[in-house]
């Protein structure tokens, strides 16, 4: 992985927010991250399309649900990137209310909105 083509994914707010949610939680499906981060399903897949084909993410697929998670495969430097993005933004203004809507989902533990 190019470091521009790194930097220019995290370049983008809805993917920044997704990847830190990500990182916090380890995985999770669409409609979790469309309501943590208040945007719509085709909005999200859209963004969640492009950090995966550039390999920062990895898919799980469980029926019609789609589970995502930071890839194992990242380079090291690129790792530690988005580990140390996490820990200067977890309690940060729209990162921490994005997870603040995440933890405040009905009937979350994870899966709430997946059957």
């Amino acid at each position: 992985m190019l470091p521009e083509t790194f930097f220019r994914a995290l370049s983008d707010a809805t993917r920044l927010r997704s990847l830190m949610l990500l990182q916090s939680e380890g995985e999770l499906c669409v409609c979790e991250l469309t309501a943590a981060l208040d945007v719509s399903q085709p909005k999200i897949s859209r963004h969640l399309a492009q950090v995966r084909d550039i390999g920062i993410t990895k898919v799980r697929r469980e029926g019609t649900w789609v589970f995502y998670r930071i890839s194992d495969d990242l380079p090291a430097w690129a790792a530690r990137v988005l580990e140390e993005t996490f820990e200067g933004t977890r309690n940060a203004g729209q990162f921490h209310e994005d997870q603040q809507r995440l933890t405040g989902m009905a009937g979350r533990p994870p899966r709430a909105c997946c059957p």
